[in-house]
This record gives C-alpha cells, sequence and structure tokens, in this order.
C-alpha cells in the first residue's frame, strides 16, 4: 500500500498549476482557479462543522457552536501580504507560504467549547493538522484571543485528491466581539489618540476574559 504523501497531489503539482514560478496577476486564469479550489476547501470544512453544529444542537441539546464565519483572502491582501514578508510574488510561493488564503472562524459560547471543537477538528477523518497557536492560553501583546490551527483538507475533484490549506480560528463570542472592534479600530488612519487607547484595548480584553471565565464556572456549576 502506498504511503500517503505519494496517494495525494499537493497544491503545487497539480498539473492544471505547474508553472508555479509564474507571477501572480489579477486577471490571470490560474489566478481565478487556485481561488475556486480554495473555495472548495473552505466549504469542505465549512460543511463539516455545520454538520457538527447541527449534531450537538438536535441530538444532545447542547449549542456546542453559535455560528460559523467562511473567507477568501482578496488579490489585494494576498499581494500586500506577500509584499510585507518579502516574498516573491509567484505562485509557488503564495501557495506554499500564504497559509490564510482560506479562512473560517467558529464562534462559540465558551471557551470550553473552544476546546471541544478543536478537539473535534483534529479527529475528522482525512484532515492533516500542521500548526496551531494557542491565543488563548498565551493571549497576543494587544490583548487579542483565539485559537487558530492551520490544517490540510482534501478537495475532491473529478480526476485528483488536492490537499488545500485552510486556517480555521475558534473563539468565543466576547472574543469576536473584542476582535471585530480592535480590527475596526486599528484599520483607521493611525493618530496619537489611537495610540492612546492601546493599553484601553488590553483592559478591555481582560475585562472580557474575567466575563468568559465567569460564565464558564456558572455553567459548569448549574
Amino acid at each position: 500500500m502506498k504511503k500517503k504523501e505519494e496517494q495525494i497531489e499537493t497544491l503545487v503539482k497539480v498539473e492544471n498549476f505547474i508553472e508555479t514560478n509564474k507571477t501572480i496577476e489579477k486577471e490571470d486564469n490560474k489566478f481565478e482557479k487556485l481561488m475556486f479550489i480554495y473555495s472548495m476547501a473552505a466549504r469542505e470544512i465549512q460543511t463539516k462543522m455545520e454538520n457538527i453544529k447541527e449534531e450537538y444542537s438536535i441530538l444532545y441539546n447542547y449549542e456546542l457552536i453559535d455560528h460559523i464565519k467562511v473567507r477568501i483572502k482578496s488579490f489585494e491582501s494576498i499581494i500586500e501580504k506577500m509584499r510585507r514578508k518579502k516574498y516573491k510574488i509567484t505562485y509557488k510561493e503564495m501557495i506554499e507560504k500564504i497559509n490564510d488564503i482560506a479562512g473560517i472562524r467558529i464562534i462559540c459560547p465558551l471557551k470550553k467549547d473552544v476546546i471541544s471543537v478543536k478537539e473535534l477538528i483534529q479527529k475528522i477523518p482525512g484532515i492533516n493538522v500542521l500548526k496551531q497557536k494557542d491565543y488563548i492560553t498565551h493571549p497576543k501583546e494587544s490583548g487579542y484571543s483565539s485559537y487558530h490551527m492551520i490544517i490540510e483538507i482534501p478537495v475532491i475533484l473529478s480526476n485528483q485528491i488536492i490537499y488545500v490549506k485552510v486556517e480555521i480560528q475558534i473563539r468565543t463570542m466576547a472574543m469576536d466581539f473584542w476582535a471585530s472592534l480592535e480590527h475596526r479600530t486599528n484599520y483607521k488612519p493611525k493618530n496619537n489618540e489611537i495610540l492612546k487607547r492601546k493599553n484601553e484595548w488590553i483592559k478591555y480584553a481582560k475585562i472580557l476574559d474575567k466575563m468568559d471565565n465567569k460564565i464558564w464556572l456558572e455553567n459548569k456549576i448549574s
């Protein structure tokens, strides 16, 4: 029996995208095809998570997941990140080094649900977990909290199976609320007033973290 690595073509090796050293161009048919495949990967994991959400709701009468968001990075966002990271603007560099082209965000009611969802993802047959970052146990300096995973998920085409990378972010509703507001503030033009508010955002993150922990404990007791 062949090893899994010998059975599966990676995105770089797919015949349709053989000229992987070519410069990325927005109007290029290759870019459109790649985004289609990344979209398929995002839909695959979205469907699996929606099924888990319904399973827990209907079979166990428990709301493990509140809602799920999916997004595909825009051409402009991909190129901006590659330039910032000083990568070559080629399809090969994009496929190998940009791990969050396809992204899914899973919002849970409680902290313990985040861990449960993470463990369920790890058990899904066929999914390879490449990288994990626990920003809940170890929040970023800004106060940002979330659990991040980079996975590979099989996308089944008519003539081959391709493993495609997807970034998964799992967070509580409180964490998502904070991240959304902080993101909007930071993407405004920088000025002294916004820089002064950095400590305020850290304070708000700590308050929401305490609220998350309190709700978790109350739920555990009840």
